[in-house]
């Protein structure tokens, strides 16, 4: 497996994702993991994220923004 070194974070950085980790009851490297898994996850195929909020959102109604603007136009 490959290896990573960020240098010179900020303390403060480093000790959020330290209690992030505490609170998931990991280790900080297994939060650091899991954090660059997650975002290579959603940064590797946008259309599945834009399914995934299409599904989250599915069965709702709503109203036709652009009649919403024309009518705070007119006002």
């Amino acid at each position: 497996m490959a290896q990573l070194l960020i240098r010179d974070l900020d303390p403060s950085v480093v000790d959020k994702i330290k209690a992030r980790a505490q609170r998931h009851g990991r280790s900080l490297q297994g939060e650091l993991k899991t954090i660059v898994m997650e975002a290579a996850r959603s940064a590797a195929d946008p259309r599945a994220l834009a399914a995934r909020i299409r599904k989250r959102f599915a069965g709702r109604k709503y109203r036709d923004s652009a009649r919403l603007i024309a009518e705070d136009r007119r006002r």
